[in-house]
């Protein structure tokens, strides 16, 4: 397409989590951005800054917390971004999924809006790149901030290109997917994960992690897409914390209440959204157990439970302290049938 100059101006791309969709996007920006216009050279200094995440007209965003500042300008937005971004790249592009009280919020779509009214600072276009992008929160009532951004898909400044990555393209709004082009990203092949993980940097990293030291477990481990690995490890982290928690509900008053202490304060937000995401798995496992084996009343038991574990990550969602979530939940699971 680019070859041929029908590259639309809004793209998505489709594909399992961890596959590298916004390292692809990010290896376009470099592309469309190069000094020398018909590859991502590498050495030029358009393609070594995109490569540094510091391009002026390079905006990569995706899924934050919320910043404490209720009128956070996009400066402040920028700022977030560039602090997480040097953690992506000390972490050699490998960085776990967002946790469910990361988002794409308000500020971040206008900051995006704005820039894209703006001249290109030292290059011929703009590539804005939105990850995760079913991470897009609903306005908060600002219909007019929401019809900028999807008039912004539709219609892309000629010097601006938006490149929208997904795991789970089903999540989108219809209004955005109907605004771009689908691009679906297949696995990658063993011998190109293997590549992957072998290189030095990216090996020292994922040694120092609870996984499999052998090539080959990694290579089954990440289905494709070498993202996968850092996923596992934190799905086997929140499963382990929503057993814990799980033993704790039919546990005595102080050491449930010692329990919810232990979820830690507002900066665990994060990992304590993907423990709850965990424990209603595990429900809904022990509910599927219990009607196969004719249980009824275990099964009962589960969905009463997943109630209550749902209503806590709406108050999770809403800002509410993990400890004090924590404690009305164990609260509430012990009044369900054991």
């Amino acid at each position: 397409m680019i070859e041929t100059a029908t590259l639309p101006g809004s793209i998505l791309f489709e594909g399992q989590r961890g596959i590298g969709k916004q390292r692809l996007a990010l290896w376009l920006a470099q592309l469309l951005v190069c000094e020398h216009s018909d590859k991502p050279c590498g050495t030029c200094l358009a393609c070594r800054s995109v490569l540094e995440l510091r391009h002026p007209d390079v905006f990569w965003v995706y899924p934050r917390p919320r910043l404490t500042d209720s009128s956070a300008t996009s400066d402040d937005v920028i700022e977030d971004l560039g602090e997480s971004s040097s953690e992506r790249i000390a972490s050699h592009g490998l960085y776990p999924r967002p946790s469910g009280s990361e988002a794409i919020f308000l500020a971040t779509t206008l900051t995006i809006v704005g820039k894209a009214a703006m001249s290109p600072s030292i290059g011929r276009r703009k590539v804005f790149i939105v990850g995760d992008a079913e991470r897009m929160v609903a306005q908060e009532g600002s219909d007019q901030a929401a019809n900028a951004f999807l008039k912004l898909l539709e219609e892309p400044p000629a010097d601006t290109t938006i490149l929208l990555t997904s795991s789970e393209p089903g999540a989108l709004l219809p209004t955005v997917r109907s605004r771009v082009v689908s691009i679906r990203c297949a696995p990658l092949a063993d011998a190109e994960v293997l590549a992957f993980i072998r290189e030095p940097n990216v090996k020292a990293m994922l040694d120092s992690l609870d996984l499999p030291r052998g090539d080959t477990e990694r290579v089954a481990l990440a289905r494709g897409a070498p993202g996968d690995l850092l996923s596992a490890v934190a799905l086997s982290s929140a499963r382990a914390a929503a057993l814990k928690l799980l033993q704790a509900s039919s546990s005595r008053g102080a050491e449930r209440y010692a329990a919810a202490l232990a979820q830690g304060t507002a900066g665990a937000r994060g990992a304590f959204s993907d423990m709850l995401a965990e424990l209603n798995v595990l429900l809904r496992e022990r509910a599927e157990s219990s009607l196969s084996s004719g249980d009824t009343a275990g099964a009962y038991a589960a969905a009463k439970a997943t109630i209550a574990v749902t209503e806590a990550q709406a108050r999770a969602d809403g800002n509410v302290s993990p400890q004090l979530t924590a404690a009305a939940l164990l609260d509430a699971l012990q009044e369900v049938p054991a």
